[in-house]
């Protein structure tokens, strides 16, 4: 099933026409045909299956035939992760996360962050693209970037998690209880937290975690942070 994105669609839309980007996908891409459906979101849980009564490859136009309101499965995971130097590793993990199942993300200006200029307008459309191919109707909330400081004193979850490398007592995400709650993660840039960011955390009480005894990449480690709680949120449901 191809999902296409409209963000200001709603579910009493009798009709709908593409823009030029979702229009030249659906007639050069896809070459999709009049009569044929597709589905589109708007990336807040709704499904509007349509047909196609044109494909104009600069202005599509489709006609309503059954919508579906989805309610959100995946529980609350927010991944705060200082962006990395290089567009292509953020612009992975971005995508890989939304394909995870990820529902909120912030980036983070630390004391060892190399980035600290971003072009949401690229990240969304990073973000819209993994929803499309993994067919999810719910887009992950990307918030403004922020500073460390200002951040860890704005309001979080009773679970909220830090990755470092330091060394120290740290506790393995898998004995993290609760983890069917909502949960936040901080990933720090690629020089780490410093010192001062780590006890601040802890002193705003972030638990340190371990997501494995290898050192991983920035980007690594929020991926690593999305599957694990994914699977450990599965295995709960079975037990």
């Amino acid at each position: 099933m191809e999902l296409f994105y409209n963000e200001n669609l709603n579910a009493n839309d009798e009709s709908l026409i593409f823009g030029l980007e979702e229009s030249r996908h659906l007639s050069k891409v896809l070459r999709k045909k009049v009569g044929e459906q597709i589905h589109v979101t708007n990336g807040k849980g709704l499904q509007w299956k349509g047909i196609i009564i044109s494909n104009d490859f600069l202005r599509a136009s489709l006609k309503k035939t059954k919508v579906t309101l989805h309610q959100i499965k995946s529980l609350p995971l927010h991944i705060a992760i200082a962006p990395t130097k290089s567009n292509d590793r953020l612009e992975w993990f971005l995508e890989k996360a939304t394909e995870i199942g990820v529902s909120h993300i912030t980036p983070l200006i630390c004391d060892h962050s190399e980035r600290k200029i971003l072009k949401p307008e690229r990240m969304k459309k990073i973000l819209v693209g993994a929803l499309k191919q993994s067919a999810q109707y719910f887009l992950p909330q990307l918030n403004p970037m922020i500073s460390f400081e200002k951040f860890i004193k704005s309001y979080h979850p009773q679970i909220k998690l830090l990755a470092h490398c330091q060394k120290g007592n740290k506790t393995a995400l898998h004995q993290i209880k609760n983890l069917n709650n909502e949960i936040l993660i901080m990933i720090g840039p690629e020089g780490d937290f410093s010192d001062r960011e780590i006890k601040t955390a802890k002193n705003h009480s972030f638990i340190s975690i371990s997501l494995g005894k290898q050192r991983l990449r920035t980007e690594t480690a929020g991926i690593v942070a999305c599957s694990k709680v994914a699977t450990l949120r599965e295995i709960s449901k079975i037990k």
